[in-house]
């Protein structure tokens, strides 16, 4: 097992925690190599440290950028290319969002979201998939949430920008198929990640370790599924009335202006 993915390269943005350092370990474990795309060079290094204690014989590259940043999707491309890289799945995994009412929002804070949320998946998947077509072949896996489901009071452009996801994504799914590259977008529910830490609230009983949201990430990835929406919650959640939904994450969402 560990050998039948020895040259296939991974890159994860957002890798050096929850979601996107499960999916890294996953990858791993799969004889794949790893570049992972973050802005803490020490989390990077630990996150490399860690990886390569599962596996000896993949290699782990590290990439210290600043994705909510302009043009950051450019440098990355070009760091790959200076390391004589060359793609064959991108995992569109990093972003944040920001719960309070929209006029409380932090103008300067909520344009750094929009271009991590949107702009930066945006070009990375444009970029890689100029060099996928060209080879015939590749997957990308972008990930949303599952508020792309439903308007957000009091997380409303960060809602938003997972909707953009969502409908990007299966828009570009359908123009890359006819070139021999997979497009699908993972729908993670409450996940045990920093959020909730960071958000200063206890993360809720329900939610589900990063570990099996990665497991359900990449089997569908490798089935090549249009949607990835782990547990059986968050799928039925999407037959429940928009204005059902709208009021409750509204009840839930309303308080003080946090940051997460």
């Amino acid at each position: 097992m560990v050998h039948k993915n020895k040259d296939t390269t991974v890159l994860i943005t957002g890798g050096t925690s929850g979601i996107g350092f499960a999916l890294a370990k996953k990858f791993i474990r799969e004889g794949c190599r790893v570049i992972l795309v973050a802005s803490r060079r020490k989390r990077l290094e630990r996150a490399k440290k860690m990886l390569g204690g599962i596996s000896q014989s993949a290699g782990v590259e590290i990439i210290c950028q600043d994705l909510s940043l302009e043009e950051a999707a450019g440098r990355v491309y070009q760091e790959v290319a200076r390391k004589h890289l060359s793609v064959d799945i991108l995992v569109n995994n990093a972003g944040f969002g920001m719960t309070g009412e929209a006029v409380a929002n932090d103008v300067s804070r909520e344009e750094a979201m929009l271009r991590l949320n949107i702009q930066t998946v945006t070009q990375l998947c444009e970029l890689y998939l100029r060099e996928m077509y060209q080879r015939g072949s590749g997957k990308i896996l972008n990930v949303a949430s599952v508020g792309a489901f439903m308007p957000g009071p009091y997380t409303a452009s960060y809602y938003a920008s997972k909707a953009y996801v969502g409908s990007y994504s299966r828009a570009v799914r359908y123009e890359a198929a006819r070139k021999g590259v997979q497009v699908c977008t993972l729908y993670p529910g409450t996940t045990r990640t920093e959020f909730f830490g960071r958000a200063g609230a206890k993360t809720p009983f329900w939610a589900m370790k990063p570990d099996k949201v990665a497991q359900i990430a990449y089997d569908g990835l490798m089935k090549n599924r249009e949607m990835i929406i782990p547990g059986v919650v968050n799928r039925l959640l999407r037959l429940v009335p928009v204005k059902i939904k709208l009021f409750a994450v509204a009840a839930l969402k309303k308080a003080p202006t946090q940051q997460f």
